[in-house]
């Protein structure tokens, strides 16, 4: 029995201590299987079907859902552990990504699960019986206590009995056995919702999977467990999220901890008809006053890191009550940042482990330390209220009944203490006891929320904290504290780091990095990765007796974080001066002491000063004793995460002839470390060499680091006020010709050693691990360690690169913003007329600067007299429109019809601002020329006549004068009387074109033309119309047309549309054999004189696998076919070509001559082919000396092929079956990617998007003459082609979201279309582009002349396309 188990054990009512709103509580046995609720088709469960990435038809409720602030009166079930308020898209769209989702979502446990072949079954229903209402509603009101009377009305239930991971089908490989159990409730009154997430003991059996696209990779994503509000709005805006898990060990978890006191069970509040800012977990067991505390006695709970903890079932049970004093941390994320939390659970092992009874605690009514063993407990008589969910006071829980669960649960006595929120992942565990020793006076007291000195230090990255301890009052009604006069997280949470949080303390706000990151809170930057300082360097120097000076020549340094590496270049500094600096290396050495690498309880630069700091040395040289003061201030992280630093160095330094070398031995040196200071005070040998010549010199250096500290957090105990900084590996060097100066160092910060210390070193300490640049090493046991990429990377550790937070979508910048993806990070920008809002992240519109002009505040006379011109601020000028006369601010009208400028026979109208002429009776014209009107019997030719005989009687007029017949039509030859020139009219008058004679020439004949002799159409004529018709009226390039003559007979040479592929035809149109030409050779088709025989290659009889023209693509390890209905894609025609299993196609291209398609495969390292015949193998033609073949292109003249390979940075060439291959280009390539030929006049184009300097390239097909095209206004140029036909050189850029096109030459640049999504190969045909895009998963196509999308296929496997090819019925040509 439950109450036997509790026997002989204190109650923990019996502390007396403050416990605020106690989160996790465990009990001895985890949930039984028997325990979750009632399912299976004898309660009217419906079955979804079994298999992979299936989805339930919609559930109607009954009843609607709240989820957030939306109701929903439908749901979906899913196979993969997924409960949404929308139909899903297809797995690969959001199983293996991280959460959050883009679409709603509830998730108990996602994953890529898969039901076939019998592996487990998913059930589901709606339900509104007493027993299940009844048990959803004792576990919300024991989770919740502000909501003892929730009564539930509707529930929704969704159970995973037994499920397996989907899994690759292998030969003779059994399914595994590990199957999974888990049940999602929701369970709704009408106006609140809460979700119950229940796991079983061993009903995980499986903690994640692996995803689909992982290329034989060994990695397994993590199972997900939250709650996802979905895209904002139609501008993919992302909305708040809830997440618990985060690797595998907190996925474990699930089943071992609660928030409810039963393992295995959860609870949230994830929807209200009030304001419900994110989902809220459960926070309260049951009663305590009869239960046990399966919570390690002193240990306490944390949100930080309990999921993340290693469990098993036996160190669950109980511990003895007098081994260590209990105490209990609650962790609510109330107001978790942006919407977004993400809660985590763990225990926190403590130092002291007094025994309970000499424990001293404070009691925060008396502000006196008591002892444990003294009383049970304060009497508060009833009067203290306990701390709701929004940290409002609300009465305290109502007891719960511990029979009325199975089993019962715990509950804390209802005693406010202090506070702990951790929406972070991953974050670090946070101590929260109140270890005060007893009788200290009132005045002396501090109540923190971290442990005394000798405990862990509660910094521990990745943490929030809220603590409301401060100050607090003795009232026992109402506990207050003083937030008077201080600066707090809400108004100044912006001043921290994007990678920080925002911490209140008793005086003020603090900032501290999140998990995986490091720094002093308002500069973070990622841990592992290399980090990168730009500045700029000035100076006054006197080298022996000659002035130097210089001022801001360029600065960069380099620094690999996770080996202490660190590399520093200072360029254009005068010989002299750099010379005589060479044994400087503290001027990059300070980057060394920045970003050292930390040993053990040991901090370098950064993750104290952060990214704002003065450095000052004064060094001393010896025997001389000249002197040299050298000032270096940090400025900040620029928007990429580059360290803006000014040096300025002011004094005397030795001369140091040219031509010699400085050496420096590795040393060490000690750092001494106050509030906010940090001084070192060290003399350094070196000597210089030259040849023979070896000479000794020295110089003492004094360094002091000034640095603002936040003072508001409790100083962290056991900092060392020493540490000992190891340089290793120390050069400088000067290039002459370069003109650069250089020093490399490799630094480690630590305690201070002894040199004899025999110790072997843990890798990840001295620097020796074999982790990538970019990861962070993970000290084991002894020099055991492992390896993890750094935030913003993604691979195995010893492996990285950069994660694209810009294509994946797990970015923060806002709507009206464009996201830039940077090694490790990215940035957002706005878009054109906005600018960024104080977060950094949302882009608002541009409020433009007042106008008086336009808002009405100007002096101007009305818009219709008078126009405001602005300029600039408030200033402006006023101007009378024509017609009005004055100053602007005053304007009248001018009256027209006393100046006379209506003809004589006409009447003038004054109108404001204008006037009208209008001829009097009698005549006709347009007021300001008026002629008698005597036309009314006159014919056309007639009024012509007398209108330009009244206009011939002005003086100078040339007017021509109509020739008229007796009837009055017109002559049908007409001549100018003044000079000469004839022609032919219509009967309306109008000139016949072509007719038109030069005077003294023969006029032309303009009679009637003579009726046209018909006759009948030919053969060659019948067929071409018969054609033209079935084309539509107007035949593309690729459609055959007779050529006829003027007499209707077939013209001798006919051609395949505008192609080269051309033959000769007898007097009926039907072919000679023999004469089909190859591209450039024209068959001489006189039918007097035999063609040349030239067999085709390939034979004419090679049937494709369809008519007509089709697009090729890749798609990992398949090349898919899509055929073209003129323009249009036939998508419901589409089918894969070929599957290639175990290849990542990227490349691809066509050989129109001999009807092959080669590809470049990145997995398989090889450049293959195949022929379109049915039936066809692959064959792979280059199989060596490739690591990443991306880009391929084929000149099918010169029977030749062109390939880039990122990874080995070359541009090489080879004939189409592999011989004669060549290096074309392996200089001056960081990232090429695409590339294109132009047969026809010989060039090639390729595409290199180097992020530091991305551009396009041109050269000769033989590698002559190589320049770069386009270097300015690109970004991530992904996709090339050139267009025969239009002479354009064409590309789509996944940095700049353009498609661009220019001539060959680079000039005439032009955008084509400026939105597309992450592009990432481009063909172009006829009138439209066809490109491949990673954010649609599919292919879109782009009309040339609107730049409008036109169409898309999203084929049904979701995955990224790679290369896209068209294949056209002939070879395309062009002109040059």
């Amino acid at each position: 029995m439950e109450g036997d188990r509790v026997a002989g054990r204190p109650v923990l009512s019996s502390l007396p201590v403050l416990l605020l709103l106690p989160l996790l509580l465990s009990r001895a046995a985890a949930l039984h299987p028997d325990e979750l609720f009632p399912y299976g088709e004898s309660w009217g469960d419906q079955l979804l079907q079994e298999g992979d990435d299936e989805s339930s038809a919609v559930v109607k409720l009954a009843n609607p859902l709240h989820f957030y602030e939306a109701r929903f009166s439908n749901l979906y079930v899913g196979t993969n552990g997924i409960i949404s308020t929308q139909d899903f898209p297809r797995e690969t769209q959001y199983v293996d990504y991280d959460f959050p989702t883009d679409f709603p979502a509830i998730a108990p446990f996602l994953a890529d699960i898969d039901t076939s072949h019998g592996r487990g079954r998913v059930l589901y229903r709606e339900d509104t019986s007493p027993a299940v209402l009844g048990l959803a509603a004792r576990y919300v009101r024991a989770g919740f206590p502000r909501s003892a009377r929730f009564t539930p009305t509707h529930a929704f239930l969704a159970t995973w009995e037994q499920v397996g991971a989907y899994e690759e089908v292998k030969r003779g490989a059994l399914p595994s056995g590990e199957l999974n159990t888990f049940q999602a409730v929701l369970a709704s009154d009408g106006s609140d919702s809460y979700a119950l997430f229940l796991y079983p003991a061993n009903g995980l059996q499986f903690l994640g999977t692996r995803p689909k696209e992982s290329y034989n990779v060994q990695l397994q994503l993590p199972a997900r467990v939250g709650f996802c509000r979905g895209e904002a709005d139609d501008l993919k805006s992302e909305g708040p999220y809830f997440s618990l898990t985060s690797t595998e060990q907190s996925v474990k978890n699930l089943y071992q901890l609660s928030n409810l006191g039963i393992p295995g069970v959860w609870a949230f509040h994830i929807g209200s008809t009030s304001l419900l800012d994110n989902v809220r977990p459960a926070t309260v067991g049951g009663d305590l006053s009869a239960a046990r505390s399966s919570v390690p006695l002193g240990r306490s709970f944390s949100h930080a890191t309990a999921l993340e903890s290693d469990y098993n079932e036996d160190n669950l049970d109980y511990y003895d009550v007098n081994e260590e004093e209990a105490e209990y941390l609650p962790g609510e994320p109330e107001e978790a940042l942006n919407g977004h939390s993400s809660i985590d659970v763990s225990f926190q092992s403590k130092v002291d482990t007094k025994p309970l009874e000499e424990s001293a605690t404070l009691d925060p009514l008396t502000k006196e330390g008591t002892s444990l063993g003294e009383e049970e407990g304060p009497d508060l008589k009833g009067q203290v209220e306990a701390w709701d969910e929004r940290g409002t006071r609300s009465p305290a829980p109502p007891e719960v009944d511990r029979d009325s669960l199975a089993p019962s649960w715990e509950t804390p006595p209802p005693y406010p203490e202090n506070r702990s929120i951790q929406p972070y992942p991953d974050g670090g565990p946070v101590p929260s006891e109140m270890d005060v020793p007893p009788a200290h006076p009132e005045e002396e007291i501090a109540l923190r929320n971290y442990p005394a000195s000798g405990h862990t230090t509660p910094l521990s990255r990745g943490t929030y904290e809220v603590g409301l301890e401060d100050n607090i009052g003795s009232n026992t009604e109402v506990f207050t504290y003083n937030a008077a006069n201080k600066e707090t997280c809400e108004h100044n949470h912006r001043q921290c780091s994007r990678h920080a949080f925002c911490t209140d303390y008793a005086t003020g706000f603090c900032c501290h990095c999140q998990s995986k990151f490091y720094g002093n809170g308002k500069h973070c930057l990622p841990e592992g990765a290399p980090h990168r300082v730009n500045g700029k360097v000035s100076g006054h120097l006197r080298v022996g007796h000659t002035p130097v000076h210089f001022t801001d020549v360029d600065l960069h340094a380099y620094v690999v974080g996770n080996d202490g590496r660190a590399y520093t270049a200072i360029s254009h500094i005068p010989q002299p001066a750099a010379q005589a600096l060479l044994p400087l290396t503290p001027i990059g050495g300070l980057f060394g002491w920045l970003f050292a690498l930390e040993k053990p309880g040991s901090e370098n630069g950064f993750s104290l000063a952060g990214a704002a700091f003065t450095h000052d040395m004064e060094v001393t040289f010896y025997p001389g004793e000249e002197r040299v003061h050298i000032t270096q201030t940090a400025e900040g992280l620029d928007p990429e995460n580059y360290l803006s630093i000014k040096t300025n160095i002011q004094g005397q330094v030795p001369y140091i002839p040219a031509n010699f070398t400085a050496h420096i031995s590795p040393y060490k040196e000690l750092y001494h470390y106050s509030d906010s200071t940090v001084t070192s005070t060290s003399s350094r040998d070196y000597s210089l060499t030259f040849g023979a010549i070896n000479q000794t010199w020295s110089y003492r250096i004094h360094q002091n680091i000034t640095y603002q500290v936040c003072r508001h957090a409790p100083r962290r105990p056991a900092f060392p006020t020493t540490q000992q900084l190891s340089v290793d590996r120390v050069f400088a060097l000067y290039n002459d010709e370069e003109r650069v100066l250089r020093f490399a160092v490799t630094n480690q910060i630590g305690p201070v050693e002894e040199d004899s210390d025999p110790t072997p070193v843990n890798p990840c300490y001295d620097g020796s691990h074999m982790c990538d640049t970019t990861a962070r090493c993970h000290p084991g046991t002894g020099v055991d360690y492992t390896c993890e990429c750094a935030s913003g990377y993604q691979g195995d550790g010893r492996n990285c690169v950069d994660e694209n937070e810009c294509a994946t979508g797990f970015h923060r910048c806002g709507p009206n913003s464009v996201c830039i993806n940077l090694p490790g990070t990215y940035r957002c920008e706005c878009r054109s007329g906005y600018e960024f809002a104080d977060d950094r992240h949302t882009c608002i519109l541009i409020t433009p600067p007042p106008n008086p002009c336009e808002d009405g505040s100007h002096t101007c006379a009305p818009a219709g007299q008078a126009q405001c011109v602005h300029h600039g601020g408030s200033a402006f000028s006023c101007a009378c429109l024509p017609g009005y006369a004055g100053d602007g601010h005053q304007c009248t009208d001018i009256d027209e019809c006393s100046e006379n400028r209506c003809h004589p026979a006409a009447t003038c109208y004054n109108t404001p601002g204008s006037f009208s002429c209008r001829c009097q009776p009698g005549y006709y014209g347009d007021g300001f020329q008026c002629i008698p009107d005597s036309t009314s019997s006159l014919t056309p030719c007639e009024q012509q006549q007398r209108h330009a005989q009244a206009q011939y009687a002005h003086p100078g007029a040339r007017f021509h004068i109509p020739q008229c017949d007796e009837q009055g039509n017109f002559l049908p030859l007409q001549c100018h009387g003044s000079t000469g020139f004839c022609w032919c009219v219509d009967p309306d008058g109008h000139e016949v074109p072509g007719t038109q004679t030069p005077p003294g020439s023969t006029p032309p004949h303009c009679g009637p033309p003579p009726e046209p002799t018909q006759r009948p159409p030919t053969i060659c004529e019948r067929w071409r119309e018969n054609l033209l018709e079935h084309y539509g009226g107007t035949p593309r390039d690729d459609q055959y047309v007779p050529q006829c003559d003027d007499l209707g007979h077939f013209t001798p040479l006919q051609c395949h549309g505008k192609s080269d592929f051309c033959w000769c035809v007898d007097k009926d149109g039907r072919e000679v054999q023999g004469t089909r030409s190859q591209p450039g050779t024209t068959p001489a088709c006189i039918p007097t004189v035999a063609p040349p025989m030239v067999r085709p290659t390939p034979r004419p009889d090679v049937t494709p696998p369809s008519v007509g023209t089709f697009l090729l693509y890749t798609q990992g390890q398949q090349i898919g076919y899509l055929p073209l209905n003129g323009t249009r894609l036939q998508k419901d025609a589409a089918k894969t070509l070929l599957s290639l299993h175990g290849s990542i196609i990227v490349g691809i291209d066509y050989d129109c001559r001999e009807r092959m398609v080669y590809w470049t495969d990145v997995a398989g390292r090889t450049i293959s082919r195949a022929s379109l015949e049915l039936g066809a193998e692959p064959e792979t033609i280059v199989n060596s000396g490739l690591i990443s073949p991306e880009g391929l292109a084929i000149d099918h003249i010169r029977r030749t092929m062109y390939w880039t390979d990122s990874v080995m940075d070359k541009i090489e060439s080879a004939l189409l079956d592999g011989s004669e291959r060549k290096v074309l280009f392996h200089t001056d390539l960081v990232n090429p990617r695409a590339i294109a030929v132009d047969p026809i006049r010989g060039n090639l184009y390729w595409t290199d998007w180097n992020r530091e300097a991305p551009k396009i390239e041109t050269s000769s097909l033989d590698g002559e003459n190589r320049r770069i095209l386009i270097n300015t206004d690109i970004g991530l140029p992904n996709g090339l082609t050139f267009d025969p036909f239009s002479k354009l050189l064409c590309w789509a850029d996944a940095g700049t979201k353009k498609l661009e096109c220019t001539l060959p030459d680079g000039t005439g640049r032009r955008v084509i279309h400026n939105n597309l999504k992450y592009p990432f190969s481009i063909v172009s045909y006829a009138d439209h582009f066809y490109h491949t895009d990673w954010r649609r998963d599919g292919v879109v196509s782009v009309n040339k002349h609107s730049g409008q999308f036109t169409d898309e296929y999203l084929p049904e496997q979701r995955s990224h396309l790679y290369g896209i090819t068209a294949v056209y019925p002939y070879c395309p040509t062009g002109r040059k």
